[in-house]
């Protein structure tokens, strides 16, 4: 497909808007240190402070073990008890893969199948940040996103973060990943619903909608929506979502003992930045990441996939 015809099949897809909101920002501000975004700060485009963070760990000879954290990913598992969840599809498991940046780690769309391999989901959801640069080509991390779609069962829904190109959108669709450009879908299990959303990313392009992703929420029917950045809880709790999936953070990635992090390039309370929070009536899960942004390197921060599993009523055993 010449480029003329990728963008106007781009525009009938997003809207002539979004794709012109998208085009701006991508050929003007995707490559600098300071500029557009809820932080205004991008330490991703700081090419000469990696350089430094990975000379500093080569001359302690920390690289290559921060290297091998990188590829070892966890398996995390958060319950979340929704009460509306209908009875077919209570034990429903999302699998969520986040901040993947398969462009920067060799090995690491490698990494990742071996570790979803064994497990046992429903559904697998994508919360963003498919490649670690922010500009340039996009064709070595649409590769590698087609070899790992093959070893991923069933449907796989997500959505772009501040990483991606939005001319990845239709290559991702036409190898069975569906974006969800502030949209919404309703998944069923016999009489039961639930109601899947997505957005575009909100930390950077601010191309997020969430009145238009929540449109076709309905009273009674639990809702779930992906995006890449936590940083809009208050909109989503104030749209009717229950639970929010999102990354970005990364919990930090180079980290103090503890998991104290040293960094965290997010709008949002501490306490949102990694793993299972609240938010008024609103559960959140913020995935501390499956791939590395900068740096390809890890510590007292484990890369994860998690298992996200449903039901209408609360565990015994996990309390």
């Amino acid at each position: 497909m010449d480029s003329e015809a990728l963008y106007r099949a781009l525009e009938q897809r997003v809207g002539r808007a979004h794709l012109a909101h998208r085009l701006h920002m991508q050929s003007h501000w995707v490559a600098r240190v300071m500029g557009h975004g809820l932080t205004y700060f991008h330490i991703e485009n700081m090419l000469w402070l990696h350089w430094l963070i990975r000379l500093s760990l080569k001359l302690t000879g920390l690289y290559a073990r921060g290297r091998r954290n990188a590829l070892h990913a966890v398996v995390r598992r958060n319950p979340v008890v929704l009460p509306r969840l209908g009875a077919e599809f209570n034990g429903f498991t999302i699998l969520q893969i986040s901040d993947l940046h398969l462009d920067i780690t060799p090995g690491m769309a490698d990494a990742i199948a071996a570790a979803v391999a064994p497990l046992q989901y429903d559904l697998c959801v994508l919360t963003g940040d498919f490649r670690s640069r922010t500009h340039g080509s996009t064709h070595p991390v649409l590769e590698a996103m087609a070899r790992l779609r093959k070893t991923l069962r069933g449907e796989v829904y997500a959505v772009l973060g501040n990483h991606d190109f939005i001319e990845m959108v239709l290559p991702m669709e036409e190898m069975g990943i569906r974006l969800l450009m502030n949209e919404s879908v309703l998944l069923k299990r016999g009489d039961s619903t639930v109601c899947l959303a997505g957005v575009d990313d909100p930390h950077f392009y601010e191309a997020d909608n969430v009145q238009k992703a929540a449109a076709h929420l309905e009273q009674g029917v639990p809702s779930v929506l992906l995006a890449h950045s936590p940083e809009i809880y208050r909109k989503a709790a104030a749209c009717g979502f229950d639970l929010l999936l999102c990354g970005h953070t990364h919990g930090g990635q180079i980290c103090l003992p503890g998991g104290i992090p040293l960094f965290i390039n997010a709008r949002a309370p501490l306490r949102m930045v990694r793993r299972s929070w609240q938010y008024r009536g609103m559960q959140g899960y913020t995935s501390v990441g499956t791939g590395c942004s900068g740096v390809d390197v890890r510590f007292w921060c484990p890369p994860e996939v998690t298992l996200h599993t449903l039901t209408s009523i609360p565990d015994p055993s996990a309390s």
